[in-house]
């Protein structure tokens, strides 16, 4: 076994490791072999909502000598505060400048620029004029930065327009001659050339401006303009001739060109580290043959653009990173390796493989396919884990991502869980411990133990429990009694007949009338045990619902030969499974538990006891302290008792008893809630045997309690991601927030596509139903979300939930004032329409947003299918009220 394990462990590291191999990404442009003509040099504003601070003279003096050893210019956007000292810093690196003046435009109600600003306006470039006066390396100033590009209203977009002006809006006609005015005023006060900067359609349709400048700076950005990467060259290169020949004659410096490496797509246009480099090294090529004058932006990546542009391309502009260390070369191939995410979810995936398998008999099937899903969890939480080395995260993103990291988790670690046991059900060795008919089944004792059966109700039919007690009379074996035990119930009818029904079945049936009980129904089956025969040997406990097999006793007690047997447990089923379409589908959700989940757990002795179909070695059962009145679910908490001391437990899938399937869909979803309730009171009781120090349970018993009880909570993890991606697709679409990243929501689509697989196989593997019964199996289970979800909630914050029994046999029908699905139906409908409405808003086809509507979508199918379920049950009742005859009405 230890050879398979290693074996499947390497094979899948090495898998892991070729496809890291294949998805290495590398390009090869034309390598350049001199220096950029210029580069943008931009340092945080320090106006709100920015935070930047003044950069030092010597972090000014440290990124100018980086520049000079790759570029001939530089061109800055300000001459405020210490980038001021820029051009004279700049002169011992015998680097040329490109000053930028940096014009406000706050308004007031008239349109004209408030007193404040203009007074800022005019010290900028008052201050941009003299350092062009005393500094020879400053050799055009550019006065404002897209004024008209900020301000325009919708212009033509075509290039082939070359007569005709654009009519300005009133707010547009104030900004153009506001901006002329200040660009009269430097060609007035400078020798040297003055220009302003706008995209290239802004000069095509302001030939006015034209006329003001001295040259041409055009702001050529492809990628904005959803140009794909292998055109953005061409692109660019076209509208700069269109510049050319609308204006022959006048000098034209593209003074903005680049391409972003990270960031959301714009339809075709993609940002990409390996596109980034291809696209500025042809660009370097072309623009150096045809004498083109250029400025790339930018030098450095700006961080502090994600506080108004969110995660968006706006930080990874630069062809160095924020620490200053390039992203590509200009020569050579450029690859984007990713050793370290490659070495990290080799490491994670190895480890998992063998700490899962290392307690098991696997297959090599079994093992492999374990391996596999173990490496690519593996994959998925390292490249989650480093989603901060690769973007810039400013604090909404890292609230973001650690919240959605913490999320995935338990998610993760549920869908593992999963596909392990896909591969032991489809792959592994069949189950060995599996208690089967006609299969080792040890001999009877004789004389036979005495079984002393209990049946808890309250406020049961009496035809229900009556039924009940007849199967116990017809029961093949030689030595029980029946503890018919009625709690709380002070309505005679109820009880009545079953004390006379007992006495009329002989000594064996004793009747057990409790009237007033604390404890819930741990605190009746405690009480009774006075009534119970001081030789009984084996208690049973089985529901008042129930109708056994003759079967039952003879087959099953042979177990408990064994002195470490303490619990033999048969599966739950019901006779009423095939009433109508609704119970159909319930009772296909619990086979599944029982055909599947219960064998495998019984595979390592951890089954979990129910409350029906369970009989308890009365040793062990006193030893351990009988039934635990402070929780709602004491069968399961007594099996978890008895196992953490050392006992056994046996399981059969074969049925010896069969009941009565919730009357409602409310009754199906209270029975569910209780059931999950319970399960956190057992968690707040006992977590400590879960520790990795304690030795009450095996590790495979721990795994597969834990593994339980994180379904619960995957439940609940859901729900609360469902909750706030309803407040984050608002945020999205009309604050342009970041989404979550692909790292996390890949893992949700993923965890989806694995429990859908896992239900179809086992199901067909495993369960004795017809394959369109799989769907409504899943339909029932995912309808419970929600009802799960609170019950996580409720169970761990408080204790002492009141015991709600689950209403069978007909006695109660729907009311009309019942709405099983209202809340689900409300939260459905809100994250169908949030999916929707993202699709519909994302006018630039962005992939993470189409993936994040996919994934809100996804979300909502749990919630609508409790409408779906509710839905079911109207159905079938209009039908059952139609098909009454209208006498039968009437009286």
């Amino acid at each position: 076994m230890r050879l398979i394990v290693l074996t499947s462990t390497l094979i899948a590291a090495l898998l892991q490791a070729a496809v890291w191999y294949v998805a290495q990404q590398v390009a090869e442009p034309p390598d350049f072999a001199g220096k950029f003509a210029s580069l943008s040099l931009a340092y945080e504003p320090r106006h709100p909502p920015f935070e930047g601070r003044d950069p030092s003279i010597e972090e000014i003096d440290r990124d100018l000598k980086l520049i000079a050893d790759v570029a001939k210019k530089v061109r800055i956007y300000t001459a405020s505060g210490n980038v001021a000292e820029l051009p004279k810093l700049a002169q011992k690196y015998n680097l040329d400048v490109t000053l930028g003046v940096a014009l406000d435009d706050e308004r007031d109600a008239a349109g004209n620029v408030v007193a404040e600003t203009r007074e800022r306006n005019q010290k900028e470039l008052e201050t941009a004029l003299k350092l062009a006066r005393e500094n020879w390396n400053v050799r055009e100033l550019i006065v404002g930065n897209e004024v008209m590009l900020r301000s325009r209203i919708d212009y033509p977009d075509v290039a082939d327009a070359t007569t005709g002006k654009l009519k300005l809006s009133p707010e547009a006609t104030l900004r153009l001659n506001d901006l002329i005015e200040y660009l009269r005023q430097a060609k007035a006060q400078t020798a040297k050339q003055v220009s302003t900067s706008e995209g290239w359609s802004d000069w095509v349709f302001l030939p006015d401006l034209v006329k003001e400048v001295d040259f041409i700076t055009t702001h050529n950005l492809p990628f904005w303009e959803l140009i794909r990467a292998d055109k953005a060259v061409d692109y660019a290169l076209e509208k700069y001739d269109v510049l050319r020949n609308r204006y022959p004659g006048k000098r034209i410096l593209i003074g903005e060109f680049g391409w972003p490496s990270q960031g959301y797509n714009r339809m075709a246009a993609i940002p990409n580290p390996l596109k980034q480099a291809q696209v500025i090294r042809e660009f370097l090529i072309e623009a150096s043959k045809r004498g083109i004058d250029y400025n790339i932006i930018e030098v450095f990546d700006q961080p502090w653009k994600s506080r108004t542009e969110g995660s968006n391309v706006g930080p990874y502009w630069g062809i160095y990173d924020i620490n200053r260390n390039p992203k590509f070369k200009l020569a050579g191939p450029v690859q984007k390796s990713r050793f370290e995410l490659a070495a990290g979810g080799i490491l994670i995936g190895s480890f998992i493989t063998l700490w899962g398998l290392k307690r098991r008999r696997p297959t090599f099937g079994h093992a492999i396919a374990y391996a596999i899903a173990a490496n690519a969890l593996g994959a998925g939480l390292i490249s989650a884990a480093f989603y901060p080395f690769d973007y810039y995260l400013n604090p909404g993103l890292w609230v973001m991502w650690g919240t959605g990291l913490l999320m995935m988790l338990p998610l993760a670690v549920i869908t593992l869980a999963k596909v392990h046991e896909i591969a032991e059900v489809m792959l592994g060795h069949e189950p060995v411990r599996l208690i089967e008919p006609g299969k080792n089944r040890p001999a009877l004792p004789d004389p036979a133990p005495l079984v002393s059966i209990h049946i808890p109700a309250y406020k049961e039919q009496p035809e229900m429990y009556m039924a009940t007690l007849d199967s116990m009379a017809a029961l093949d074996y030689p030595n029980f009694e029946v503890l018919a035990i009625v709690n709380n119930t002070p309505e005679e009818h109820f009880w009545k007949p079953i004390e006379e029904h007992c006495r009329k079945l002989g000594p064996r049936f004793k009747f057990v009338y409790l009237p007033k009980v604390s404890g819930f129904k741990a605190g009746a089956l405690n009480l009774a045990l006075k009534d119970m025969s001081p030789d009984a040997a084996v208690i049973a406990a089985v529901d008042a619902d129930y109708q056994v097999h003759p079967d039952w006793l003879k087959d099953l007690v042979p177990w408990f030969n064994d002195p470490r047997v303490a619990i033999i447990q048969a599966p739950q089923d019901h006779r009423d499974g095939e009433e109508n379409l609704l119970k159909t589908i319930m009772n296909s959700e619990y086979a599944g538990f029982f055909d599947i989940g219960m064998v495998q757990r019984n595979e390592d002795n951890a089954i979990i006891a129910h409350g029906t179909m369970l009989m308890v070695k009365r040793e062990a059962f006193d030893a351990a302290g009988g039934w635990a009145t402070d929780t709602i679910v004491e069968d399961t908490e007594l099996g978890l008792r008895l196992l953490a001391r050392g006992y056994h437990a046996h399981y059969t899938r074969e049925r010896y008893g069969w009941g009565l399937l919730p009357d409602t869909f409310l009754a199906f979803k209270t029975q569910r809630h209780r059931w999950a309730y319970g399960a956190m009171q057992i968690i707040r009781k006992h977590w400590r045997h879960m520790l990795p120090k304690s030795k009450t349970l095996t590790p495979q018993q721990k795994y597969h309690f834990v593994t339980g009880w994180a379904y619960w909570f995957s439940d609940a993890v859901g729900t609360a991601v469902s909750f706030l991606n309803l407040i984050w697709v608002p945020l999205i679409i009309l604050f342009d927030l970041a989404y979550p990243a692909v790292a996390l929501t890949v893992p949700v689509l993923t965890a989806v596509f694995v429990n859908m697989v896992h239900a179809w196989l086992l199901y067909s593997r495993r369960v004795r139903i017809p394959k369109r019964q799989i769907v409504g199996a899943a339909l029932a289970a995912m309808s419970l979300q929600f009802t799960v979800s609170r019950a996580v909630v409720e169970g761990m914050i408080r204790d002492g939930l009141a015991f709600k029994r689950t209403e069978k046999g007909g006695l109660v029908k729907k009311k009309k004032a019942d709405r099983p699905a209202q809340t689900e139906t409300l939260l459905g409908l809100l994250l169908l329409s949030g999916s929707i409405w993202l699709w519909i808003a994302n006018q630039f086809d962005v992939y993470e947003q189409n993936l994040f509507a996919i994934t809100v979508f996804i979300q909502g199918i749990p919630f609508l299918c409790t409408t779906a379920m509710s839905l079911i049950e109207e159905a079938q009742n209009w039908r059952a009220a139609r098909a009454v005859p209208a006498d039968s009405k009437e009286g």
